[in-house]
């Protein structure tokens, strides 16, 4: 962000469309993405991190209703042929648990590494309201995005350089992630071994 208004622009819908991208597609890093443009914003042109937020909520909110729209529409087939949906064995607990607590559950599915695109699957399966999702989707993606600019100006207030806190950021990312992955992996081990007790 070098203060030019059209690179800034272009700057905000690649990332807003990257984020779509790997919304939709989740091969991408999009938290890291956001957190990298919230250092640039910060470093730059400080007003460009409400630029980043709606982008990066913008992008992730499409990039649901793609998903959401997809599995509702296209059902487990379709689900199954884009990847979606590899093992559809925690569906109906996921399932659920949407029913007992689904605001709670969308809010925090989206913060969770891993955890969007099954609980995305499980909405759209279910057939749940249309509405209500893109209601409350909304609220989960812009929570996700100031989430993770936070992170991002975490970066750019520990190091001088913009490059120093990108990295900061994205390691950051990567590092919450793997936490969040492994204490998963953990509840899940603990969860058959209760179960047979």
């Amino acid at each position: 962000m070098t203060g030019d208004a059209n690179f800034d622009l272009w700057y905000l819908f690649a990332l807003a469309g990257a984020v779509l991208i790997g919304a939709v597609l989740p091969v991408l890093p999009t938290g890291a993405a956001v957190s990298a443009g919230a250092v640039l914003a910060s470093h730059s042109s400080p007003i460009g991190l409400v630029g980043v937020l709606i982008a990066g909520a913008a992008g992730a909110y499409i990039g649901d209703l793609i998903v959401y729209a997809g599995c509702r529409f296209g059902g487990e087939r379709l689900a199954k042929r884009i990847g979606w949906l590899r093992d559809n064995e925690k569906l109906d607990q996921l399932r659920d648990r949407l029913s007992e607590h689904e605001i709670g559950v969308l809010l925090t599915s989206r913060l969770i590494p891993g955890g969007r695109v099954p609980v995305l699957l499980a909405a759209g399966l279910a057939g749940y309201r249309w509405e209500r999702f893109a209601v409350v989707d909304l609220a989960a993606s812009s929570l996700w995005a100031a989430v993770y600019m936070a992170i991002g100006l975490l970066g750019y207030a520990l190091f001088p350089e913009p490059w120093q806190g990108v990295v900061a950021a994205i390691a950051l990312v990567l590092l919450v992630t793997v936490v969040s992955s492994l204490i998963q992996r953990r509840r899940q081990k603990r969860a058959p071994a209760s179960d047979t007790e």
